[in-house]
Parts: structure tokens; C-alpha cells; sequence
């Protein structure tokens, strides 16, 4: 019993290690680098092995193959000396990709990497001894919260990596295309159900409809830009308003058309964000510059 449990848990480190190198391919592939792997063909490669090399000595140690033990511990081992070379040429710190990108090298990854050792070499030296139903069944709930365990770090670790990339990447405007909506530079009659606002510079029309799920998960955004005293904002319901949506060509929902005071179409397009809907406004503005100037 004792040696099936030993073998469970070292199988389920490796599964853990295996997983959040996967979540994260390219910084695990980077923290390589800090070994001398300098090209991204052999960090990709060795990423891969890594990797493989993992779930094959898991899936080995836990079904009781005795050569897996001892690839687990050469494996184990192979880190250790590793992460020692790296402490010794000045690299603490550094990453190392062990667990996932956010593993550095650190004296205790060394000792890890020999406990870990010693555990698989103690595995294959126990005898082996035949569980109960009952352990077998604890035993499986076991693996099971563990399996749970590891893929709740990946998925977490996965989201990060999304976010991190959607961080990374700059908002894109609303979109605006030339034979959709009204002319641009030409007087819409939509501005004639603005009112006399004598503050505001920019009127904003803005298309919606009561079945687009998009439309009302905006609708905060287009209340915090509808407190902005430079622009008076007026919404139009594909049903209720039919003869706005006419007078503006609207393709669909949602969609905005900002116009200045005399009803000159500056900008228009579709949106889905409060990033993309304010994008209408700033070319509005920009274009009202360009005008002015001109």
C-alpha cells in the first residue's frame, strides 16, 4: 500500500509538472535558455521531450513498471544537476521552466530535484502488496482530486497566459466601412431628433435592439459616455424606431453615427466595446480638427 501511494503521489508531480509546461509553451520554452539553449528549434524540441518524457514515466510509475521508477529518478536527477550548474555560473533567479514559466533557479529546486530522486528509487525498491477495495477506491477518489487539482492550476495558468495576450494587444477600433450607414461629410436628417443643446459638440446616435444580447451588455458603456457633457447621445431601438434606423442606413446592432451639431456625419461603425464606441467619437473629433484647419 505504502508503495502504491509513493507511486501515485511522484506520478502526479510529474503529471502537475507536465501540464503547466503545457499551459504555458512559450515562456517555458524561454526559461530554457537559461540552460544554453539558445535557438528556439532546440527549445522547442526540448520542451517537447520534456514534456513527453514526463507523462511516460507518470503513466509507467503508477502502473507499477519498475524501469519507469528508475527513469523517473535519472530524470529527477538530471534536474538537479541542472538547476546546480545554473547556481553554480551565477543564474539564481533566472527561470528555469521546472513548474511553468514562474519557476526560478533556486537551491531548493536542487533539493526538490533529489527528493524527488529518492522517491522514485524507494519505489522501485519496495515490495508491492495487493490493496484492499476499500484503499483502492480511496486511492482512486485520491487521483481523481489530484487529476482536479492539476487541471485547475493549468486552466488557471492557460487564463493568465490569455489575459496577459489580450493585454498585449492594442483595442481595435470600431468598424467602419465605406457603403454601410450614412455618407460620411454628408447632413444626416437623424440630427433633427437631437435637441438644442448649445454644450455639446458631438451628437451620437447609437443603434441597438432589444433581441442583441451585445446591445444589453453595452448598455453601461453607452450610459457612462452618455455623461459626457460634450456629447448628447440618443439611442435607437431597431422597433421602436424604425424611421431613425432608415434615416441612418444602420446595418445592424450595434452601431453608432456621430455627427457635429449640424448634422455632418464625422464618423460611424460597429461596435462592441465602450473602447470601440469612444473610437467613433475620437474619429469624429479628429475629423472636426481636420476641418477646422482646413
Amino acid at each position: 500500500m505504502a508503495a502504491l501511494t509513493l507511486r501515485i503521489g511522484l506520478a502526479g508531480i510529474l503529471l502537475l509538472s507536465a501540464a503547466l509546461k503545457t499551459a504555458s509553451p512559450a515562456r517555458t520554452r524561454a526559461a530554457l535558455a537559461t540552460f544554453g539553449l539558445r535557438s528556439e528549434r532546440r527549445r522547442r524540441l526540448a520542451w517537447l521531450a520534456l514534456i513527453i518524457a514526463e507523462a511516460a514515466v507518470a503513466a509507467g510509475v503508477v502502473a507499477g513498471w519498475r524501469p519507469a521508477a528508475y527513469s523517473g529518478a535519472v530524470l529527477s536527477l538530471g534536474f538537479s544537476v541542472a538547476l546546480a550548474g545554473a547556481l553554480l555560473s551565477g543564474r539564481r533567479e533566472a527561470p528555469c521552466g521546472c513548474f511553468g514559466p514562474g519557476s526560478r533557479v533556486r537551491p531548493s529546486g536542487v533539493a526538490r530535484g533529489l527528493l524527488l530522486t529518492g522517491g522514485f528509487i524507494a519505489v522501485a525498491w519496495l515490495p508491492e502488496s495487493t490493496p484492499s477495495t476499500e484503499q483502492w477506491l480511496a486511492l482512486g477518489l485520491g487521483v481523481s482530486l489530484a487529476g482536479v487539482a492539476a487541471l485547475t492550476v493549468a486552466l488557471l495558468a492557460l487564463a493568465r497566459q490569455v489575459g496577459e495576450l489580450r493585454l498585449a494587444l492594442a483595442p481595435r477600433p470600431a468598424l467602419e466601412l465605406a457603403g454601410e450607414g450614412p455618407e460620411l461629410g454628408a447632413r444626416s436628417e437623424l440630427i433633427e431628433r437631437f435637441g438644442d443643446d448649445g454644450a455639446s459638440r458631438f451628437a451620437l446616435a447609437v443603434f441597438s435592439s432589444e433581441g442583441c444580447p451585445m446591445c444589453v451588455s453595452l448598455e453601461p458603456a453607452i450610459e457612462v459616455l452618455a455623461s459626457d457633457p460634450l456629447v448628447e447621445l440618443r439611442s435607437f431601438d431597431e422597433v421602436r424606431d424604425v424611421d431613425a434606423w432608415s434615416q441612418a442606413a444602420a446595418p445592424g446592432a450595434p452601431y453608432a453615427v456621430a455627427m457635429d451639431r449640424a448634422g455632418t456625419v464625422l464618423s460611424k461603425g460597429t461596435f462592441n466595446s465602450l473602447a470601440q464606441l469612444e473610437s467613433v467619437l475620437a474619429s469624429a473629433e479628429r475629423r472636426a480638427a481636420t476641418a477646422t484647419r482646413a
